[in-house]
Parts: C-alpha cells; structure tokens; sequence
C-alpha cells in the first residue's frame, strides 16, 4: 500500500508525463489522417484540447495535495484516456478495414499509441487502489512493455526516414532486431516465473536493458537535433522525434528506479 505523500507524488507524476503524450498522439494521430476525414480530425483536436487541460491541472497541483482530491483527479484521468483508447481503437480498425485508404498512420502505430493509453489507464487505476505489483513482478511487466515500445520505435523512425537516408535507417533496424530481441528475452524471464525473480537474474536484467535503452536514447537524441536543424531527409515531426526521445529516457528512469529498489531489497 502506498503512503499518502506517495500516493500524491506518484499519480501527478504518471499523469503530468502521460497527459502529454496522450496530448502529443491526438496530434500525430491528426497529422495523419486524410483532409477528407474531418469527423476524425476533429475527435482528435477535442482529444487534445482535453488532454491538454489535464496536463495543465496536473502541473498546478503541489506534492503536497489532498489525497481526496488527486484521487477523483485520478478516475477523472481514467474516464479521458478510457475514450481515447476506445478512439485509437477505432481508428485501428477503420484503417485495418481498408477505409482509410492514402492515410498516413501505420496500423502499428496506431496499435502502439492504443497499448500506452491502457498502460496509463491501468496505472491509474493501481494508484487508486492503492495496489502496486510487487517489485518482481513489476520488474518483469514493465520491462516487456516498454522493451515492445522501443521496438516500435525503431521501427517508426527507419519508416520515416528517407530511403536515401541509409545509414541511419540501418541503425533504425538494428535498435528494431536489438530491441525484438531484448523483448524475447523478457518473455523468456516471464514464462519462468517464479522461479526466475532471483535478485542476481533481475539485477542481469536491468542491466543489461539499459546499456541498449541508453543506446537507443542517445540515437534518438541526435536524430531529434539532426530533424530540428534540418539536416536529414525525413518525414518525420520534429515533436514526434523529441516525443520518442522523452519515452526513452522515461524507461531509463523506471530502470534505474527499479535497480534501486532491488539494490536496497538485496542488503536487506
């Protein structure tokens, strides 16, 4: 169970980084869509606008809040992000269905975008009910989605690229294969539990995912500069570059936080 300084910390901390990336996939999502598909576009401008008051009111709450109050702030956060997955499901299926033929959006995007609103809809409901996995099990969930997350990135940025851009579409692929890999791993760990939650095995673990995440956090950061100045071909937005860079360096510090927490577990 959560202490209630905890409590408050931890949800405006979730809410303040994954309102504005809810924020951020209404944009793309927009961005990709077809000038006839004004009904869509404008679900994603309201998605925005809405995503964004929320990311205003989390900014302005202090630490030091009631818990009452970021509690109901919580299920409120809840309801938003619920309808924006329902959107991005919706979205997936029409373009599965072929009826968004000449749209942008890959499906795998889409499918991407609809996995971390359940993410953060599932976060908010464990702070709320006060439920947080035990660290083992935490170690290995959060691990399994986020090594998935940047996979896809990878993947997005050697697709965005421009063909003629061969050396960084290369390493693209390389972080993609990296990173499939990586994520086989995890699964592997998970089928094993729990007889592989070992301090020694998650300890390994950890490890050895953030020498690749910081890897793929820097590429990402020189291919967000690089696009910035205007220096590479791509059709990739400067915002989605950076936005991909802040998902990095948010699972380098879920890592390091968990390599704390074991850290002090292993002495105890």
């Amino acid at each position: 169970m959560l202490m209630s300084d905890e409590f408050v910390a931890r949800s405006l901390e979730e809410v303040r980084f994954w309102s504005r990336i809810m924020k951020e996939h209404s944009l793309f999502l927009k961005l990709g869509f077809r000038c006839e598909d004004t009904q869509l576009i404008n679900e994603a401008n309201q998605f925005f606008a809405v995503f964004e008051a929320i990311e205003n009111r989390a900014n302005a709450y202090p630490f030091e809040s009631d818990p009452a109050v970021i509690r109901r702030f919580n299920e409120e956060v809840h309801n938003a992000v619920s309808y924006i997955w329902a959107f991005k499901r919706k979205v997936l299926g029409l373009i599965l269905t072929c009826q968004l033929p000449g749209g942008n959006n890959f499906p795998l995007l889409v499918d991407h975008v609809s996995r971390e609103a359940n993410y953060f809809r599932n976060r908010l409901m464990e702070l709320n009910l006060g439920r947080l996995e035990p660290l083992p099990d935490a170690i290995i969930d959060e691990n399994v989605f986020f090594l998935r997350i940047m996979a896809d990135h990878a993947k997005f940025i050697s697709h965005l690229l421009d063909p003629s851009e061969r050396k960084l579409v290369e390493q693209a692929n390389n972080f993609s294969h990296e990173f499939d890999q990586l994520l086989f791993q995890a699964k592997d760990l998970d089928s094993m539990r729990p007889q592989s939650q070992t301090v020694p095995l998650l300890d390994q673990f950890l490890d050895q995912n953030r020498v690749s995440v910081k890897s793929l956090r820097d590429f990402k950061q020189t291919a967000r500069d690089l696009i910035e100045a205007c220096r590479i071909k791509s059709i990739i937005h400067p915002l989605l570059a950076d936005h991909v860079f802040r998902e990095a360096e948010h699972f380098l510090f879920i890592i390091d936080m968990f390599d704390n927490s074991l850290s002090g577990k292993s002495r105890e």
